[in-house]
């Protein structure tokens, strides 16, 4: 007999799903930091596995969806990129409470997993090029996952996007 755990639990959630479909991951216990510097150094994985997931707001040319943009964690966004790429004209932030609502996680501990249909999963491909694994807070801030990067393009099939800001 499977056990769905409840949907609110999202770390839980993230576990039997990675479990289900035999990924190459493993869960880390830690002290519950918000940087994601500080968290990096905790997990003992360089900064650039750290797969940062951002809610946004994608608006105008008829669009209004809430995107989760995931990129490596020594990246910055580009909201207007971002917005761009798929099909907006602006781009802003999520407030906090459209963040709990649409992950089930408060900031910092957002998974690059989207488990809401309103919430369309996009992916900067830099953070799959350097590091055969990625790193990230799993629904909650005192635990993270180290997961398998092909694993992770193979179960959350994210749409592959450019967003990250370049250095002029």
């Amino acid at each position: 007999m499977t056990v769905t755990p409840p949907l609110n639990d999202i770390h839980q959630r993230l576990v039997a799903l990675l479990t289900a479909e035999a990924a190459d991951f493993r869960v880390m216990s830690h002290e519950a930091v918000g940087k994601c510097e500080a968290v990096s150094e905790l997990r003992g994985t360089a900064l650039g596995q750290g797969a940062k997931a951002l809610v946004c707001k994608v608006k105008g040319n008829g669009l209004n969806q809430h995107v989760l943009a995931v990129l490596a964690a020594d990246q910055q966004a580009d909201l207007a990129i971002l917005a761009q790429r798929i099909g907006g004209l602006r781009a802003s932030l999520a407030s906090p409470v459209e963040v709990e609502q649409l992950t089930g996680c408060v900031f910092g501990a957002i998974p690059p997993f989207s488990f809401h249909p309103a919430l369309k999963l996009v992916a900067d491909p830099l953070l799959f090029e350097r590091f055969d694994e990625i790193a990230f807070n799993a629904g909650r801030l005192d635990r993270s996952m180290v997961l398998n990067s092909a694993d992770y393009l193979r179960i959350a099939r994210p749409e592959l996007v450019e967003f990250r800001r370049i250095a002029p």
